[in-house]
């Protein structure tokens, strides 16, 4: 058989074609190398990140928040333990089915649990999407935990109010932190869940108290169940707080309230400590620290009564006849009246073509400095304003600190108004009005006062001008040394009145008491000095008060401070629609003080004082 002969020019393509083969083998294998280096070598610590993420979890443990305690040691905010619900959303292979099972299960508002499932964050962190839980829907979830993957139930610590509503809003509240919360600076270093102060010391010191967050490794299967975990960080808690507040009084203070409207604040008027400060309607904090759907939060702030709003520190409302004690002060120390300067008192006060009455029908005759006060005669305070002009007066009130925020650990504290020509110009774009400063010369027209501002003022006159910020906070302590940081009082240095004036207001403000407008705050256990004032809220009122709806009627003021000869305590009651000052808020006062008084001797103050100076104006430092 012949041997087949191949042609040069076919045996050199067959050559070509077994090269260009082999090149290309070459090239396959190259790339499968470089490939494999590139998974192996440069992406190694990637994908074996990403693989051990397929069976281990990084957990967040959250801190218990720092204790909060009264001048005595009474505990008024701790925390107890309770059952997070926690999600891990790479486990989630279904959001919507598993946002129906939990709420189906437990009863969960779907709108919320989609919302935080929704929310920007890591899908290998745990997200928070319900606290405070019971131990039957705990134990429901684990007994479905093979239908909910990446479930998990954690132990923490929630907050817990033992006394209720008591100084809640001194105290406030506890929230999850928000969206738009954790945008901010000051919540940077924080993650979905995390709780935070929304009102109250727990808000102003919530850097205090919060704590740090801590961490574990938790293995989990492939549903992401927790198997075992190992603790690498764990969490620090926060700062304990001491208030100035003492709980038994502000129990007496609250109680006196009842169900009316109204606040009342008692403070130390030697160093700005606050005793008490209540506030009526109010709210149970407990309530509010848990999570809340939209229809719930509505309902709480479209309340009428207005209960999240704390009347102490942010309630604006005329003083009436108390403003008549920064109005005795400028009188004598601008020389406007001495204290034998008498003014007729027939009932009225004509100014142009509108006359302005007395509370007094009759009128009080002549009536001098010391009878003006005791008996709150108006026609002496017109004819005082009238002659000294609104910018004086508006001068003396900033003086006692009307106007400005005193500067308590609060938020949203409100200032008040003390008008003069300025403040129209700038505030109406209009000019100042004659008839508008007398009725501002008995605390009406444009003056508003906030309860704390004028417990302050009656401080600063019965510590004989030494005016000092009111203190909520007295002492900070750090659990982890176990160190106490004191709160300084601060004094806002010492009015430029003359000793004489105070002593000539004190004495008047005593006769107050025992003769005047306020003969039911006499006390048998203590002399009590103090003003009653009469707020008026309606422009015409015609018939018994009785007859007259309570929404129009005035509002009830009373000023006081006790013992006259050594004054330990100041009190601002104010009455919403409650009438005459004398008759609703004066009572009120005298049990407050008369309280105090019994209850003061009891247990000594943990915390000693030290003092700084600060402030501008009319004040000197010669303390």
């Amino acid at each position: 058989m012949a041997t087949p002969h191949f042609p040069e020019t076919e045996f050199g393509d067959l050559h070509r074609r077994l090269l260009i083969l082999r090149v290309g083998l070459l090239l396959v294998v190259g790339l499968l190398g470089l490939r494999l280096w590139h998974l192996q070598i440069r992406e190694g610590p990637y994908y074996r990140d990403l693989s051990e993420n397929n069976r281990t979890r990084q957990v967040l443990l959250e801190p218990a928040r720092g204790l909060i305690y009264d001048r005595h040691g009474v505990l008024l905010a701790n925390n107890v333990p309770s059952f997070s619900l926690y999600v891990t959303l790479e486990d989630v292979k279904d959001r919507e089915l598993l946002v129906k099972q939990l709420t189906d299960l437990l009863g969960l508002d779907s709108a919320l649990v989609r919302k935080k499932l929704t929310a920007k964050g890591s899908k290998l962190l745990p997200r928070k999407i319900k606290d405070r839980m019971t131990l039957r829907d705990a134990t429901l979830v684990e007994s479905h935990r093979l239908d909910l993957p990446g479930v998990m139930i954690q132990v923490e610590s929630q907050r817990n109010y033992p006394g209720g509503m008591t100084a809640a809003h001194i105290l406030g509240y506890v929230g999850e932190v928000s969206s738009e919360q954790l945008e901010k600076p000051e919540f940077l270093d924080l993650h979905q869940g995390s709780v935070v102060g929304q009102y109250g010391v727990e808000k102003s010191y919530d850097r205090h108290m919060r704590g740090v967050a801590g961490q574990k490794n938790v293995e989990v299967d492939a549903l992401g169940h927790e198997k075992r975990s190992m603790v690498v960080e764990r969490p620090q808690a926060g700062n304990d707080l001491y208030l100035t507040i003492d709980a038994r009084l502000q129990k007496v203070a609250e109680d006196l309230l009842g169900v009316e409207q109204g606040a009342i604040v008692a403070l130390d008027p030697t160093n700005g400590d606050i005793l008490a400060m209540a506030s009526r309607p109010g709210f149970d904090p407990n309530v509010l620290s848990r999570e809340l759907t939209a229809k719930q939060w509505v309902e709480i702030v479209q309340d009428e009564g207005r209960p999240l709003n704390n009347r102490a520190s942010q309630g604006q409302y005329p003083p009436g006849s108390t403003f008549k004690i920064p109005m005795a002060v400028a009188a004598l120390e601008t020389k406007t009246m001495s204290p034998s300067s008498t003014v007729f008192c027939n009932g009225g006060y004509q100014f142009g073509k509108r006359l302005y009455h007395d509370w007094k029908a009759g009128g009080h005759g002549y009536v001098d400095l010391h009878n003006a006060l005791v008996h709150s005669c108006d026609v002496y305070f017109y004819t005082v304003g009238q002659r000294m002009g609104i910018d004086v007066m508006a001068e003396f009130g900033k003086d006692f600190g009307l106007g400005k925020v005193t500067g308590v650990e609060l938020p949203s504290e409100r200032s008040g108004i003390m008008p003069s020509t300025a403040w129209k110009q700038k505030a109406k774009n209009e000019q100042w009005l004659p008839g508008e400063t007398i009725s501002a010369a008995i605390g009406q027209g444009y003056v508003t006062v906030t309860p704390l501002q004028m417990a302050s003022l009656i401080g600063t006159v019965a510590n004989n001008g030494l005016s000092y910020r009111p203190r909520l906070v007295q002492a900070v302590m750090d659990r982890m040394t176990g160190n106490l940081m004191e709160i300084p009082a601060v004094p806002r240095g010492k009015l430029s009145v003359k000793p004489e004036t105070f002593r000539l207001i004190k004495e008047a403000l005593a006769d107050v008491v025992t003769k005047g407008t306020a003969t039911r705050a006499k006390s048998s256990v203590v002399t009590i000095g103090g003003k009653t004032g009469t707020a008026q809220v309606a422009a015409l009122r015609t018939g018994p008060e009785e007859s007259i709806p309570k929404k129009f009627r005035d509002h009830a003021w009373f000023v006081a401070f006790a013992p006259v000869d050594s004054p330990k305590i100041a009190v601002a009651v104010i009455g919403e629609h409650m009438g005459h000052g004398g008759a609703a808020a004066a009572p009120l006062a005298k049990e407050v003080i008369e309280a105090y008084m019994k209850l003061a001797p009891q247990v000594p103050t943990v915390i000693s004082e030290r003092s700084g100076m600060e402030g501008p104006g009319r004040f000197s430092n010669d303390s």
